[in-house]
């Protein structure tokens, strides 16, 4: 069963830069995203890759943002 890790500051982001693991997104109690990456991040947005071409910006205040481990 996977474990859902909430990423709440910079260090936890940074962490799941590092390490590649999926996210997910949701935005108002609704999944928007599962399975992309996190390639990028400002105090603002965090920016995920899903597919080689397909970059997504989220707002870091109006989402919440979840790292998946295996």
């Amino acid at each position: 069963m996977p474990i859902n890790r909430p990423l709440f500051t910079d260090i936890d982001l940074q962490e799941a830069v590092d390490r590649q693991y999926p996210v997910r997104v949701f935005q108002d109690d609704h999944l928007v995203n599962s399975g992309g990456f996190i390639v990028r991040f400002t105090d603002s947005d965090v920016i995920i890759q899903s597919r080689v071409s397909d970059l997504t910006y989220y707002s870091r205040s109006n989402c919440q943002f979840f790292e998946v481990r295996p």
